[in-house]
């Protein structure tokens, strides 16, 4: 269990805007922040980041919360591993209790994995530095790439024993679990006759290279063999496993983010060694795909931290001409994408390494090619003099700028393919027009295939009726989140009967806190919240204020529960919604809520009182309705809460219809 001590601590240290700007490119907007959605693939932002408030909202999956609540939704990390996250972060000593082997057991499947991967991380680094044939295989090919100790550290660079089960010996002498270390791949288990089973280390006899997610944890490994065994592959990642998948993971974006962002450009190469030489040259905004040919969710992951792509490939005709598909997928995402290749017998990882950063530098920014002038250059050599080939090539060239989402960007990129290939615009515009309608057209087949494999049957559109009790029982929370601590003076309302016999409403001036107003105003009229949430919230809110000298929104959300945490900040957030619009800049400028607080109470408290007395009215004249006895002294309730109703809503300036 990590201390109270702590938690607290962390919470008073973290930044929301300083956490998720790891993760997510964010841009200021007014006294708040805003980017792309990181749980659903959009292109205009709905994802708000209140630095005052430290709460977020996605306005487009509906999540909120507060910094452990992004960590635990986006990470998937259990809460004590998202406090341990934070401390890491800003330099916290985590004070706790040392795990059990039955607390162990009792983690669930996904955060027993991750302890696995991590500990053959530490297994593996451990072998490299310490073990005699770690140091004599492992150690010497990672000096003998340029790489050093302090990189290799960095890293968590390591090497896998070439016996048939040390590591899975010892992991299990540790107390790991087999199935664990079967399910995230690092053994294989062989059943054989009887109860027998045979187990093997996977990365056997392999220099290491750990996998990280985005916030640095170990998801899987890649293994390089460095023995000539024809049979064996050179290069072995971790298998598909419920926290490691290949399509979504980036080599290198745990250590690349801050720079990716910082520099708005991302370098997309091959390898890892790649991605190690360049980083450690200075070159650190740079990931690889692992290998693997590039996948849209890949893009996306990239598209967080910058709309800028350079692709460095080495100059083999076979990979640039793979490298072509991967382009079309970046332009697709709607993203820049430039492309860099290296002289002939030169990758990014030998040039990196025999440059130094200054030349490396200047080359890269000197080389970067506009994709269209890649493509052009690369299909046009191909093509020669061959007519037909020709041809081929400026389609391939259209095709590619179909996939681009922007128009101006399409027709600049026409402008630039025409000035290149000579050839008029007008054949290009038609060119393109063709392809765009024939993917209409299939996406339209399509769409009709899946509408008579599966028909729907059309419903009447019916238009929601706005819960007037829901709304006001939310800004009751809302007001007490924001503004509760506050002191202001209100004006009370005293119910009396003048001279004529009339009841009239009668102010008084009264000084209070507003969570004293709204909680003694509510408990006068034994007024109870009907929604078991916003309940729920209320009481803790009034408790908490109560006990409290500084009220703070970070502090009372770190005691809620993850679902109370949701739904606070969609509260809180709601209004900033309308922010997203950019109103000022079309010189509207809404009034701002700080302005006229105890009238603003004043007001939801009269009106919540308004909407239970209607609410009476109608339940005391639906029991009336068809009854034949003495209804005097009901429909007499009736007359008594009409004239408070009309009142009240005087009061309101209101007119009653």
């Amino acid at each position: 269990m990590i201390s109270k001590t702590t938690i607290d601590q962390v919470y008073e240290t973290a930044r929301l805007e300083e956490v998720i700007g790891d993760f997510v490119q964010l841009k200021k907007s007014g006294s708040n922040f805003k980017g792309l959605s990181p749980f659903t693939d959009e292109r205009t932002p709905s994802f708000m980041v209140s630095p005052v408030k430290q709460i977020w909202k996605d306005f487009s999956s509906g999540k909120g919360g507060n910094v452990v609540a992004f960590l635990m939704e986006h990470e998937h990390f259990s809460y004590p591993e998202a406090i341990k996250y934070l401390a890491k972060k800003y330099n916290i000593e985590v004070e706790e209790t040392e795990q059990t082997n039955e607390q162990k057991e009792q983690a669930n499947e996904r955060e027993s994995m991750y302890l696995v991967s991590e500990y053959a991380q530490t297994y593996f680094s451990e072998s490299l530095w310490e073990r005699e044939s770690g140091k004599a295989i492992g150690l010497t090919y990672f000096k003998e790439r340029g790489f050093t100790d302090e990189t290799i550290k960095k890293f968590g660079l390591g090497y896998c024993l070439d016996n048939w089960d040390s590591f899975t010996n010892t992991a299990l002498d540790k107390g790991y679990q087999l199935e664990f270390l079967e399910k995230t791949g690092l053994t294989i288990v062989k059943e054989q006759a009887g109860d027998e089973s045979r187990k093997f280390d996977r990365f056997k006899g392999r220099v290491m290279f750990p996998i990280h997610s985005m916030s640095g944890r170990v998801l899987g490994f890649g293994g390089r063999i460095l023995t000539n065994d024809k049979k064996a592959a050179k290069y072995l990642n971790s298998p598909e496993s419920e926290i490691y998948h290949k399509s979504k993971v980036l080599y290198g974006i745990y250590f690349a983010k801050q720079s990716i962002a910082k520099e708005d450009n991302c370098y997309l190469v091959e390898g890892y060694t790649d991605v190690i030489q360049l980083y450690q040259s200075g070159v650190k905004n740079v990931v690889s795909s692992s290998g693997t040919a590039l996948t849209p969710e890949q893009i996306r992951l990239i598209n967080r931290l910058t709309k800028n792509i350079t692709v460095l490939f080495d100059g083999d005709a076979a990979g640039l001409r793979a490298s072509l598909r991967g382009i079309d997928l970046i332009l697709e995402q709607g993203m820049n994408v430039k492309v860099c290749t290296f002289p002939e017998g030169e990758d990014p990882d030998s040039f990196a390494k025999n440059n130094s950063y200054e030349d490396l530098v200047l080359y890269l920014e000197e080389n970067a090619k506009d994709f269209i002038q890649f493509k052009t250059s690369l299909l046009a050599e191909e093509a020669a003099n061959d007519p037909i080939k020709r041809a081929d090539t400026v389609r391939d060239i259209v095709n590619s700028i179909s996939k681009i989402p922007d128009r101006i960007k399409k027709e600049i990129y026409i402008q630039e393919c025409a000035k290149i290939m000579h050839i008029s615009e007008e054949v290009l515009y038609n060119t393109l027009a063709q392809i765009d309608k024939k993917g209409v057209a299939d996406a339209s087949k399509k769409l009709k295939q899946e509408q008579k494999a599966f028909e729907v049957v059309k419903s009447q559109q019916t238009v929601e009726k706005v819960d007037v009790q829901y709304e006001l029982e939310k800004q009751i929370i809302e007001l007490l989140l924001l503004y509760g601590g506050e002191k202001q003076e209100f004006e009370d309302l005293v119910l009396k009967e003048n001279e004529e016999g009339d009841l009239v409403l009668e102010p008084e001036i009264v000084e209070a806190k507003v969570y004293e107003k709204v909680y003694l105003d509510l408990q006068e009229d034994e007024i109870e919240l009907t929604n078991d949430q916003f309940r729920s919230i209320y009481y803790k809110l009034i408790e908490d204020l109560n006990e409290r000298e500084e009220f703070t929104v970070n502090a009372f959300l770190s005691n809620l529960d993850q679902e109370m945490v949701n739904e606070v900040s969609s509260i809180l957030m709601e209004e900033e919604r309308y922010t997203l619009h950019d109103w000022e800049r079309k010189d509207i400028y809404p009034k701002a809520k700080k302005m006229g607080v105890a009238q603003l109470v004043a007001e939801t408290i009269l009106t919540l009182r308004c909407n239970l007395i209607k609410n009476r009215i109608k339940k005391l004249q639906k029991d009336t309705e068809g009854s034949n006895g003495d209804n005097s002294e009901v429909l007499e309730e009736i007359v008594n809460y009409l004239q408070l109703n009309k009142l009240l809503n005087a009061k309101l300036n209101r007119v009653l219809s």
